[in-house]
């Protein structure tokens, strides 16, 4: 008899194995009475460690981080001869009596998020048999045969079985009681079927090599080892239960976890005996990057993966069915085979990316097809996008630059997308839009009154007969067709509204505009019209509200079906993609009093779910958000997680990139969050993948690494060269701190390739006057300052007369210099440069040279906290220079005071970037788009004449 206290008693080669699989086996005391001499090996007494390679059997797992506690509890197994050959215990033709115990083993596992923890206990197993015969035990070959088989496997002696047939001469397992067991059931597949359909699997005989080049099943596992199989089967039987190749499973997780969900996708036995399964994985909501923001998500809908692990064949804990949905099935039968199933799932789920994706058009479910009530036009692409105009929608436009950049991006690609309507709530900005785009429907507005404006609006249209869909009419506006009103007088009976002492009366000519909210300033927001008083001019229209005009039912009709027909509102299902950037500045760096616990609840943050809220009414077939990168930083990335739960709550597809606007050619650094997000039929937009070097100037957030744009480790591209402000900047015209012109002519030819480009009309001809190449003024203590900073690289601040650094790299006064005044009396070193940042921070009055960028160009142009001085001139950078930094064309004309065309441009998305988005749209609009996340751009992008073959090249495929 034999104590085994711990796994460090284990011999040489089984030690090895324990430390590969990182397996931590707890053995107890192991009475092994015998007849006749001990337990033996080779004719010598069996120490402790010869006794513990009849239990343990290491594993060899594709993640090899989990971690399993396994209790061997006493076992009695009385023998009349054991032989051991290389390591095994095999059973010379004699029997094992009826009151022995199974051998104890423990295997590792391994487990899709490394987490899985249990603890197995081997119970009684009672196999009474005459003999046993290697022919009748479910053999992987003929000159191998593992205790487990021996133990679990073991087969009836059909040549002792007087009652048996020559039918019943197949293999076949014994029958096991109801505690915990595993097993295969039924043949093993035959040898070379399993060889052609599993080749990683099987080692040549000839070479020592594996068939197939061995690959990790789990992609996100640095492993490439292969566990080798002995055989393949079509069955098992894990606690009475069967299960086979396809079905569904629950598997152990670790105490007080949900039970992990797979797809059994191979079972086989290893060389090394242990019986395993693979799983293909499916991702409840919370297992994703949703996590605990999975509110919005049916519990029973489920995600497939493409992570497949290998899993002891024990881990099985209960079968399960889960069905997959077609996205184009019928409402009621969606709801059958949810009422029919454990779990359902319509989409796959990327680690890259963080990607949800629609299931393969081959992949349906049973009755599927003649169930569909949705058209499958979209199902393939429609190379006639072209021909059409498609509608955009630029919520929190800002100036445009956003909506501008996509549809350059898409004309590139052959795609006539056309921004249709735009909301912001800066006028001046929507000034700005508005001049640039004359076509475009551009509201001065909140967000969340236009989108009570547009269900509003749905309901007045359902009053006039104008949808196909049911939708109620409006409670203040009569149904009917306006040709059945009386028609006398041209009008309603009554058009007009008199004072409350019967005075006057003022007669509706005509409605001009609609709105939803608070136009009066009454605190008395609703449905608002503007008004032309007939006899008056437009000094007098004024915004009256919807109960107010009872008596202009014709008046209203009117107005509707002209906008109706005019577009002047979208409708839901009317709008082709919506793009915007819901600001969120309760999680700006800026605020000290950030709500890290839920950021919805701080009222800064709201838009992000007005936005998610407009995107669920109008139901457009693309979505594209953008946002700072504290949208995944701060406090976990609640934000981003919520704003991709309430994407695929709404059956959008999705997926999250972070880019660097560097990278698509500007001299700054400037990473933001781009989601993408498509219906279901769509096919979803790629991120493009960078074109230039770039200098960094930012970190990515660990969590979200694998959500950086960028090209994957070892993958040979070649970049352009990185841009510098020389690039951008050094044809512009000299200008002073006081300019006031707002156009002027160029003075020098362009420099560089992006000084062309950027002076380029949208004819493509060079224009001649430039737009906005004027500065901030000043005040006249600053500006003072500024002239004696030197004009050399780095100069700031810290050169000023009075100031020293230590070697610490902090500022402090010198004693030994008498404090300098301007002619105001102020000093000429103010105490908020010395104090910024404890003294550390060399920006204040900080000068920008040529060989360098700027992190990100910013909304103020106070040099006081940031480095904005022009490298040659004494002056902050213009807003035309800033616009160059962010993108924008030299024609694109910006409106307003020069502090808010400053915040125009600080706040837009880099026009090359939108550029860049807007070339993967169009792909995506003409169904072009391919299976991967991201995509290489053309070469020479986005140069018009470069790209005229590839596009033609693309429609042909």
């Amino acid at each position: 008899m034999a104590v085994v206290d711990s796994p460090d008693s284990l011999d040489s080669t089984f030690a090895s194995l324990y430390k590969k699989s990182k397996r931590h086996v707890e053995f107890e005391k192991i009475n092994v009475p015998v007849e006749g001499d001990p337990i033996e090996c080779d004719d010598n007494s069996v120490d402790d460690d010869c006794e513990d390679s009849a239990f343990a059997s290491a594993s060899t797992s594709v993640n090899k981080k989990l971690k399993r506690h396994a209790k061997v509890e006493k076992t009695n197994v009385p023998l009349e001869k054991v032989k051991v050959e290389d390591d095994l215990i095999e059973y010379d033709d004699h029997y094992v009596d009826d009151d022995s115990e199974d051998f104890a083993f423990a295997s590792a596992s391994a487990s899709v998020n490394k987490k899985l923890k249990r603890h197995a206990q081997v119970e009684k197993l009672n196999v009474p048999v005459e003999k046993v015969a290697e022919d009748d035990l479910i053999e992987c070959d003929d000159d191998f045969v593992d205790e487990e088989e021996v133990e679990e496997a073991v087969c009836d002696n059909l040549d002792n079985d007087e009652g048996s047939s020559s039918a019943e001469k197949k293999r076949r397992v014994v029958q096991v009681n109801e505690e915990q067991e595993s097993a295969f059931y039924g043949e093993a597949v035959p040898d070379s079927e399993a060889r052609e359909q599993w080749p990683h699997r099987y080692i040549r005989k000839d070479k020592g090599k594996a068939t197939g080049a061995p690959k990790c099943l789990n992609p996100q596992d640095d492993s490439s080892q292969v566990v080798q199989a002995m055989c393949h089967f079509t069955q098992a039987m894990v606690d009475n239960q069967i299960y086979k190749l396809g079905d569904d499973a629950y598997v152990w997780a670790a105490d007080g976890e949900d039970n992990y969900i797979c797809k059994i996708v191979e079972l086989f036995q290893a060389v090394d005996g242990v019986r395993y399964f693979t799983a293909q994985w499916f991702y409840r909501a919370k297992d994703t990057v949703i996590k605990s923001l999975d509110q919005f998500i049916d519990n029973k809908r489920v995600f497939l993966s493409e992570i497949k692990d290998d899993n002891p064949l024990d881990c099985l804990v209960k079968k399960i069915k889960i069905v997959p949905i077609p996205y184009d099935a019928s409402l009621q039968l969606k709801e059958s085979f949810k009422s029919n199933s454990d779990y359902y799932y319509d989409m796959k789920y990327l680690l890259p990316y963080s990607s949800f994706v629609s299931l393969p058009s081959d992949v349906s479910s049973p009755d599927s097809e003649s169930d569909s009530t949705i058209s499958s036009d979209r199902d393939t692409a429609e190379v006639n996008e072209s021909k059409q105009e498609l509608k955009l929608l630029d919520l929190y436009s800002g100036c445009g630059a956003m909506s501008t950049g996509l549809c350059l991006g898409a004309d590139i690609c052959g795609v006539n997308l056309v921004t249709k309507w735009a909301v912001d709530l800066n006028r001046y900005a929507c000034d700005s839009l508005k001049v640039n785009h004359p076509e475009t429907e551009v509201r001065n507005e909140y967000a969340a009154d236009f989108l009570l404006l547009l269900k509003e609006w749905e309901q007045l249209c359902a009053s006039c007969s104008l949808l196909k869909h049911n939708t109620h009419p409006h409670p203040l506006l009569k149904e009917g067709d306006e040709d059945e009103e009386d028609d006398n007088d041209g009008g309603d009976e009554d058009e007009g509204l008199g004072d409350d002492e019967g005075g006057e009366i003022f007669e509706v000519e005509e409605l001009l505009q609609v709105c939803y909210g608070d136009p009066k300033e009454i605190k008395k927001p609703g449905l608002y019209f503007m008004v032309r008083w007939k006899g008056y001019g437009p000094d007098e229209d004024t915004w009256e509200p919807i109960e107010g005009l009872d008596g202009c039912q014709n008046k209203i009709k009117g107005f509707v079906i002209k906008g109706f027909k005019a577009s002047v509102l979208p409708l839901p299902g009317e709008v082709d993609i919506i793009c915007g950037g819901p600001p969120c500045q309760g999680i700006s760096g800026f605020n000290r009093f950030r709500n890290s616990a839920n950021p919805l609840q701080d009222p800064k943050n709201k838009q992000l779910e007005v936005f998610m809220s407009i995107v669920e009414f109008l139901k457009p077939r693309f979505v594209l958000m953008e946002n700072v990168v504290d949208l995944v930083k701060f406090a976990h990335g609640f934000l981003g997680r919520y704003a991709l739960s309430r994407l695929v709550g709404m059956n959008y597809q999705a997926r999250m990139g972070m880019m660097v606007a560097g990278s698509y050619g500007l001299p700054q650094f400037r990473m933001r969050v781009f989601m993408w997000g498509a219906l279901p039929s769509e096919k979803l937009p790629q991120y493009p993948l960078p074109t230039y070097n770039v200098v960094a100037r930012g970190l990515t957030p660990t969590e979200f690494e694998l959500n950086a744009v960028a090209y994957e480790e070892g993958h040979s591209f070649k970049l352009k060269k990185e841009l510098f402000l020389e690039d951008a900047l050094s044809d512009l015209p000299p200008v002073e701190n006081d300019e006031r012109r707002d156009e002027m002519a160029y003075i020098d030819e362009p420099k560089s390739d992006f000084q062309r480009f950027i002076r380029s009309r949208r004819d493509g001809t060079l224009g001649t006057i430039l737009y906005d190449h004027r500065p901030l003024q000043l005040n006249e203590d600053d500006y003072q300052r500024v002239c004696q900073i030197p004009r050399r690289k780095g100069a700031n601040f810290r050169d000023l007369p009075g100031v020293r650094v230590r070697a610490d790299k902090i500022v402090e006064w010198d004693p030994d210099v008498e404090r300098v005044l301007l002619a105001s009396g102020k000093p000429l070193v103010p105490d908020y440069a010395m104090t910024f940042v404890g003294g550390t921070s060399s920006k204040p009055f900080g000068r920008l040279w040529w060989d360098e960028i700027v992190s990100t160009v910013v909304t103020r142009a106070e040099p006081h906290n940031q480095a904005l001085l022009h490298p040659l001139q004494d002056r902050v950078l213009s807003i035309r220079e800033n616009a160059r930094l962010q993108g924008f064309p030299d024609y694109y004309k910006l409106i307003g005071p020069i502090k808010e065309r400053y915040i125009q441009v600080g706040n837009a998305v880099a026009v090359p970037v939108a550029r860049a988005l807007g070339y993967s749209l169009g792909l995506a609009l003409k169904g072009l788009s391919g299976e991967k996340p991201v995509l290489s751009l053309p070469p020479n992008f986005p140069c018009l004449e470069e790209l005229v073959t590839n596009v033609e090249s693309l429609d042909k495929l």
